[in-house]
């Protein structure tokens, strides 16, 4: 995990947005990935960005994912979907998404409903504590990956964990090939 100084994040509720850390501490018994395997560190906000973060940390672009909220109507409704992707890659919006959102067009959420929806950060919002009705899309490269690093939620921190337990967060689907390379 490059050079992060990470330590249990249920210990370190202060480097969190609050509906991440309120979701660390609902974490279950029994998931598949124990709450002591999530680990939080401190970071520069300035880094927070993927490119800079990698380069500054000395996180492999293949061990870091980022979170994109993306939005789409059907009647009336716009249906919302955090896609999680490895950055190497970049998330098919208006084919595999759009798809499984079941609208005629899906794009990213402008930022401010992004923000206001989820209580975390533009730049450091991650899959953990979105609100319950959201789809969360996990592409598969992301569970395959044995840890990888993602946001927490603010710019001064990012979280790091296996893939796996991404994979198994409350409304997750796993989705081959949700993303295509960069």
């Amino acid at each position: 995990m490059g050079t992060l100084k990470t330590e249990p994040a249920r210990t370190r509720l202060d480097l969190l947005a609050p509906p991440v850390a309120a979701a660390m501490q609902r974490w279950p018994g029994g998931a598949p990935v124990d709450v002591d395997d999530v680990l939080v560190a401190p970071i520069d906000a300035e880094l927070a960005d993927t490119a800079a973060f990698c380069a500054a940390y000395e996180v492999g672009l293949d061990e870091s994912a980022n979170c994109v909220v993306v939005a789409g109507k059907r009647g009336g409704e716009t249906r919302y979907a955090a896609c999680v992707v490895l950055a190497t890659t970049r998330a098919d919006v208006n084919g595999v998404v759009r798809r499984m959102l079941d609208v005629r067009k899906a794009s990213f959420a402008p930022m401010t409903d992004a923000v206001e929806l989820t209580g975390m950060e533009y730049g450091g919002i991650t899959p953990i504590g979105l609100p319950a009705e959201w789809s969360i899309l996990v592409d598969s490269r992301v569970v395959a990956t044995p840890h990888v690093i993602i946001g927490s939620g603010v710019r001064h921190s990012k979280i790091a964990l296996p893939g796996s337990a991404l994979g198994a967060l409350p409304g997750a689907t796993v989705v081959e090939d949700l993303a295509k390379p960069a």
